[in-house]
């Protein structure tokens, strides 16, 4: 097989596969009235789309601005920002308000909140000119550590019916995808990839490293700046939908680039955001039509998601 050829082919293999997987999702199963079917399905499917495609889209995005391929946005501590904030409302509001609150009106508080504390930590840092990323990384782990330790020096704090409460909200589920926020998550998601289309040419820039980048006419700080709010808001939307996911970003990352065999943009997002949504939408519907819901999603991600992390440890290792 010709190498220029081989993108192609593997993303037109993705979207066959892809299609297959939806239009399985949709009918296989499917017994009764077809009018509630299809809207309850498609719904369900929207979500999980979303997901996957905001997850792999920043997990790309990360591994390009800090030029490595076993890092994902979680090691800046978003996943810890919301377990914090969710203690906080937990604690605050208690479990029967929270219940009462619009869901809107949470996600929103979520999202803003992650957008605008990424923002802030990125112009501190930025502040003086320099982009050490490596400081960057050191600090979000830092941070991601802190929010940690707060947050369960909270939980220990709360009533036990309340703690349950609380990791009911904390445990990513991707078969209780809030439906009533599917418009907003779209818009957001939609935006950012309309954002992201036109400058797949200077992401590919920003893979070759700083001191090249900047070589060939690159404004380094104001394209990270853009790319790295671009992730926050993508996920913020993941993590305001279904809770931390640490690994499936990776996973679907190291797919990506195994499968076209490049490292264009223009192959990779693609490629990635097709292999989350196979991923997420095949697992949902064998646990539905298999497993019967005796197992959770979140586990079989997490736990493929793992493996392959560690195979990228070793693999680097070896290097």
């Amino acid at each position: 097989m010709p190498r220029s050829r081989r993108p192609q082919l593997a993303l037109a293999a993705l979207g066959l596969l892809t299609a297959g997987l939806i239009l399985a999702f949709m009918t296989v199963g499917a017994k009764g009235n077809w009018d509630f079917i299809l809207p309850f399905r498609g719904r369900k499917l929207l979500g999980l789309v979303i997901i996957a495609h905001a997850v792999a889209c920043s997990t790309v995005l990360f591994q390009t601005v800090t030029s490595n391929r076993i890092l994902t946005p979680a090691i800046m501590g978003f996943d810890s920002l919301f377990v914090l904030c969710a203690t906080l409302l937990v604690t605050a509001f208690g479990s029967t308000a929270m219940a009462g609150f619009d869901p809107r009106l949470i996600f929103a508080a979520n999202a803003i909140l992650m957008v605008a504390a990424s923002m802030a930590l990125y112009r501190w840092l930025f502040r003086d000119g320099t982009e050490d990323l490596h400081r960057i990384l050191l600090i979000g782990v830092v941070v991601g550590i802190l929010f940690r330790s707060l947050a369960e020096f909270l939980q220990r704090m709360l009533d036990p019916n309340e703690f349950m409460v609380l990791t009911d909200m904390m445990f990513a589920s991707f078969n209780a995808v809030p439906l009533d926020l599917l418009g907003v998550a779209s818009l957001l998601v939609g935006l950012v990839t309309l954002w992201l289309i036109p400058r797949l040419p200077r992401l590919d820039v920003m893979a070759l490293g700083r001191p090249v980048g900047i070589n060939l006419g690159l404004d380094w700080r104001r394209e990270t700046m853009a790319v790295l709010i671009a992730i926050s808001v993508l996920v913020s939307v993941s993590v305001a939908l279904v809770g931390p996911i640490l690994f499936f970003g990776l996973m679907a990352a190291a797919l990506a680039h195994l499968a076209v065999g490049s490292s264009a943009h223009r192959h990779v997002l693609p490629a990635a955001s097709l292999i989350a949504v196979s991923l997420l939408v095949g697992g949902q519907m064998l646990l539905e039509r298999v497993f019967a819901f005796d197992t959770a999603l979140r586990i079989l991600v997490e736990f493929a998601g793992g493996i392959i992390f560690i195979t990228l440890l070793v693999a680097r290792g070896r290097r």
